[in-house]
């Protein structure tokens, strides 16, 4: 069980780290696209909020897991399925935002 708690612990502290410097990423990315008027401004800035959410969640969840003894292996879980949404949106959001760049 030991094992299992310290295997969890590792997942979590990639996680905490990542998931908040892609948090920042898509702030910086949320200027970026207010600077440039880019045409699909409002379907961009609605993405990139809904992944600010998802991974100021994975932020936290993460470090609940690694806080908490009882239960450390469900908040890894969550952390780890809400950082995956959350960069799956911030892949929509860069294709998005390089063809809209390159047409």
């Amino acid at each position: 069980m030991s094992s299992e708690k310290k295997e969890s612990s590792n997942i979590s502290q990639h996680i905490m780290p990542t998931a908040s410097t892609l948090l920042g990423i898509c702030f910086a990315m949320l200027g970026y696209i207010n600077v440039l008027a880019i045409n699909e401004k409002t379907l961009l800035d609605e993405i990139l909020a809904i992944a600010i959410v998802l991974f100021f969640g994975a932020t936290i969840c993460s470090y609940l897991s690694m806080r908490s003894d009882k239960h450390g292996l469900r908040y890894e879980r969550t952390a780890d399925i809400i950082f995956l949404c959350g960069l799956g949106l911030l892949t929509i959001v860069a294709l998005i935002f390089t063809f809209n760049i390159s047409l």
